[in-house]
């Protein structure tokens, strides 16, 4: 770069701006988090919620927190914790206190670690389940009091991420009976929500924020307290302590039936086995029921409801292991596909959702995500989808349910998407108050020229492009298998003009790699970025260009040594603090580790699996956060952390189980009866790698993979049924 050249590094003015604050940080606390449908909660690792003005800790329903404290109290005083932990199916939270020394005008009235309290929480059906069993293990009786303190704010998920507003709704007064509390809030938006919180027995003392048991206990005496609070009435009408053991009962069993789906993961390190464990876990934690099926939300706590983009890459990332998620995801995206034009939610036809929020905020318009198509990926991902869930699964019924979807989808690519007619895919806001970026880097700031000048609209995104041409080819593929030969030469056709255009308008020798995007003077913003490793994913890349990309994608100005930065520390927005200007985005990696095994580069990605593996050795309950900071990787640390990182996220869930599929090159082809493997390889860390409950149309196969010497041995341990394994070296 010429040193007259000018650098925009300034801040400017800022568009409108939905970014997380960071004033305290998610990694300071060791948080706990809860799901079901459309009801989470986020407590500290003693499970409960404690009020201050910058706290995330709550109980939310459909984007409004229903808890804002809720914490338990022996004699007044905070128990002292021993334990905490979650099951292994993030089914249910578990707790262990002791009691701290207890005295009353200076004499000691219990001893410390005297009283064991043990405490279960689980959320079921828009309520949040709590046991407290007491027990005294000293050798006298004791008196003691336990209490439990809570309030509601009934504040937007946005006011919780740091949003400002004017004006709020108003709050009730609470509703106080014998053994339960009504809380409640009318918004702006004229809706009521509440918080019923019912205790079980009833307690000595009730109030408008607190309930209190004096308990007697004689050596090895015991008590039981159960309490559920109920969002916005919903719950079952048992007692309390009945109602817990039945919920509990019900919430395990649909969180078995959805996951036993999945491919069972046994390797020979038992702390990727830990890894593989909690990533499905938190995958199907993360699923919520539709009418069309299962969708993942995309992560607590901000983004807890349905992401297109996310939902549609998650789903991409787990194919091999449950199509039956990609199912969901694609018949609810058609289900809620834009039919008409509005700017005000960048809505126009055929396009796939954004995102959707449930909150006062979004009924009111003070965001704009009420149901939001702000996204300039989805509809080209929805389509890359939907033809790898038919190769994946041979189910032509539900394609065929979903085809006018898919062709609306490529008539908006065609003339929404190309608004310009110059043959690429471009987005520009249609509403002051959306998105000023739309694809999966949409920080305000995170388009940029070498120069550090922000990219003027309309933006095509180099990653768009591939998508496009990756939709095409998969169309063409539907096309076909449904019996539209004309259209599917037809959609070949465009592919092929796409990927001839795309390569000279977008590469650069100077960088080594793709321009990030062009702008709206269809000038290339020459960033070395981690959107050009996605271009591998859909074979958009040439032949002969490959490895001078995978060689950029992997020098240390972009590798980090636990993944691939989403901006090179050459860029002058480089910060590897930021969010996309120099982070480690997990599923970034997976997507790019898929595009290596593609063209063949699997010791690459075996570099990529092996990256985002150490990181999981360093991080609590071995779960990958959505993100982390871009620092060089220093000898025996662990990544640094981003402050406000969703964990669990699923398509940071999904990275380390889509890398087994592209290390192994697995594909399976049910319509010719045979699993494949294309080049198959592991990394370093694993000596073998065993596959049950694999999936090839109706055949149910158990396969074992091992390394012997260079090579990889196959052999199949199970199977249901004739199925074809084919290698190719």
């Amino acid at each position: 770069m010429s040193s007259t050249e000018p650098v925009y590094i300034e801040r400017a003015v800022k568009p409108p701006s939905f970014a997380v604050t960071s004033s305290v940080s998610l990694q300071a606390r060791r948080l706990r988090t809860l799901k079901h449908d459309d009801t989470f909660a986020v407590l500290d690792a003693g499970g409960d919620i404690h009020l201050g003005h910058t706290s995330v800790e709550g109980l939310y329903h459909k984007d409004t927190r229903h808890l804002s404290h809720f914490a338990l109290g022996i004699n007044g005083l905070r128990p002292l914790l021993l334990n905490s932990m979650m099951r292994d199916d993030n089914s249910a939270l578990t707790c262990d206190f002791t009691n701290p020394e207890i005295e009353e005008h200076g004499e000691v009235l219990v001893e410390q670690d005297i009283i064991h309290i043990r405490k279960i929480q689980f959320i079921w059906r828009g309520v949040l389940y709590q046991r407290v069993s007491v027990r005294n293990h000293g050798d006298r009786t004791h008196n003691i009091t336990i209490g439990f303190g809570f309030s509601a704010d009934f504040c937007d998920v946005f006011e919780v991420r740091g949003i400002k507003r004017e004006k709020r709704g108003r709050l009730h007064k609470p509703i106080v009976h014998d053994s339960s509390v009504l809380l409640g809030y009318t918004g702006l938006d004229e809706r009521t929500r509440t918080t019923q919180i019912i205790f079980d027995p009833k307690p000595d003392r009730i109030d408008k924020s607190h309930a209190g048991y004096f308990v007697s206990l004689e050596p090895g005496g015991s008590c039981l307290i159960h309490v559920a609070v109920k969002c916005d009435g919903q719950g079952i009408d048992r007692r309390s302590s009945e109602a817990f053991i039945w919920a509990l009962r019900a919430s395990r069993s649909e969180l078995h039936q959805a996951s036993r789906r999945a491919v069972s993961i046994e390797t020979s390190h038992d702390i990727y086995n830990e890894c593989a464990s909690r990533a499905i876990a938190d995958l199907y934690m993360l699923m919520s029921r539709k009418e069309e099926g299962l969708v993942p939300y995309a992560g607590i706590p901000w983004y807890s409801t349905v992401f297109g983009r996310d939902s549609l890459i998650t789903a991409l990332l787990m194919l091999w292991l449950d199509p039956t998620i990609a199912r969901g995801v694609l018949r609810h995206l058609a289900a809620n596909q834009a039919n008409d034009i509005d700017p005000a939610s960048d809505a126009e036809p055929g396009k796939i959702l954004h995102e959707v929020r449930l909150g006062e905020m979004a009924e009111l318009g003070e965001v704009p995500f009420r149901r939001y198509y702000g996204s300039i990926d989805s509809t080209p991902l929805f389509v890359i989808l939907a033809g790898a869930y038919l190769e994946r699964t041979d189910d032509v019924e539900t394609i065929r349910e979903i085809w006018p979807n898919i062709q609306a989808a490529l008539k908006w690519i065609d003339e929404f998407g190309d608004s310009d007619g110059d043959g690429f895919v471009e987005y520009s806001r249609k509403s002051s108050s959306g998105l000023t970026n739309q694809g999966w880097k949409d920080s305000y700031d995170s388009i940029f020229h070498a120069n550090g000048e922000l990219a003027k609209a309309p933006i095509a995104l180099v990653e768009v492009q591939a998508y496009v041409y990756g939709a095409k080819r998969r169309a063409a593929e539907i096309a076909m298998r449904l019996g539209y030969g004309e259209l599917a030469e037809e959609l070949s056709g465009q592919a092929e003009l796409l990927r001839k255009r795309f390569h000279e308008a977008f590469w650069s020798d100077e960088i080594g790699t793709y321009a990030i995007a062009l702008d709206g003077d269809k000038r290339p913003c020459l960033v070395q970025t981690s959107n050009a490793g996605h271009a591998l994913l859909t074979g958009i890349v040439p032949e002969e260009y490959a490895p001078r990309l995978v060689e950029t994608l992997m020098s240390r100005e972009s590798f980090s040594g636990w993944g691939i930065r989403t901006v090179a520390t050459t860029a002058r927005r480089f910060n590897p603090m930021s969010y996309h200007n120099g982070s480690v985005w997990p599923h970034d990696n997976a997507l790019i580790g898929l595009g290596f095994a593609r063209y063949g580069f699997k010791d690459q990605a075996a570099r990529i699996f092996e990256a985002l593996f150490d990181a999981s050795t360093h991080l609590e309950l071995r779960r990958l956060p959505e993100l982390y900071c871009g620092f060089t990787r220093r000898r025996n640390q662990g990544p640094t952390l981003y402050p406000v990182a969703c964990a669990p996220q699923a398509w940071a869930a999904a990275a380390p189980l889509a890398m087994v599929q592209a290390c192994l090159g697995l594909s399976v082809q049910p319509t010719l009866g045979t699993i494949s493997l294309f080049r198959p390889m592991l990394p370093n860390f694993l000596e073998y790698i065993t596959l049950r409950g694999l999936t090839c149309g109706s055949v149910v196969v158990d396969v074992q993979f091992r390394r012997i010497g260079d090579q990889i041995s196959m052999h199949v341990l199970n199977s249901t049924g004739d199925v074809r394994l084919t290698m190719t070296m």
